[in-house]
């Protein structure tokens, strides 16, 4: 099996929502980029740093999906600079304290975040971006080792056919697994050459961890990969 990569997951939420309003969509969805990131790794961490009292609608679906919510109330004289800073600080003591986190994915635009991407690269981590392209700093883009554009994600998601509700028969799961196991090989064969069985069935897990090959009437995983192969 390949090692699994292990990511810490920090969230300047603000940053994105104000530039999810400026790109004029709906509410910031956060369960687009842990998808994404889900692809490349296993989630170890995930903290979001804000004041949520201007946010309260998003409170439930981070906690949803275990999202730690830090909250600093915005200050006569600290204010957004305190969430940055306690976002660096948390990040540079988890980097030094865990040092078995292979990947850092930082989402959020500012420019700010640029000298911690580079101390996070010193200390060789890896480091994901992810941001609105209208708001996010082009320094921040080029010091990352990869940047995901939300928007983007948010172009897939609309194109993405909605899955079937529960009552499937048998053709209908072999073609939902036919859809999910392709759209996992597309993510992963530009990262990975040779792209191993081992590593698709991986990642499948950790995308849908309560489904597997005998949910799709599959006897193994390499009987579900022929299939649609």
């Amino acid at each position: 099996m390949p090692h699994e990569p292990l990511i810490a997951v920090f969230v300047d939420f603000e940053n994105l929502a104000l530039g999810v309003r400026d790109m004029g969509s709906d509410a910031f969805r956060v369960e687009l980029v842990l998808k994404r990131l889900l692809q490349k790794g296993r989630i170890v961490f995930k903290r979001a740093y804000c004041d949520w009292s201007n946010y309260r609608g998003t409170v439930r679906e981070f906690h949803s999906h275990g999202i730690e919510m830090v909250d600093i109330p915005r200050g006569k004289v600290s204010g957004k600079n305190s969430a940055d800073i306690h976002m660096v600080v948390d990040a540079m003591d988890l980097c030094y304290s865990k040092q078995h986190i292979d990947f850092f994915a930082l989402l959020s635009g500012d420019s700010d975040f640029s000298p911690l991407v580079s101390k996070l690269k010193e200390n060789e981590k890896r480091v994901i971006g992810c941001g609105v392209k209208s708001s996010t700093s082009d320094l921040l883009i080029a010091n990352c080792d990869e940047f995901i554009y939300y928007d983007d994600l948010v172009v897939a998601a609309k194109k993405r056919p909605p899955m079937k509700k529960k009552g499937k028969d048998t053709s209908d799961k072999k073609q939902e697994a036919a859809e999910r196991l392709l759209e996992i090989v597309r993510s992963l064969e530009g990262d990975y050459d040779p792209l191993w069985g081992s590593l698709v069935k991986q990642t499948m897990r950790r995308l849908y961890p309560g489904l597997n090959e005998t949910y799709y009437g599959y006897r193994t995983f390499a009987e579900m990969l022929e299939s649609v192969a």
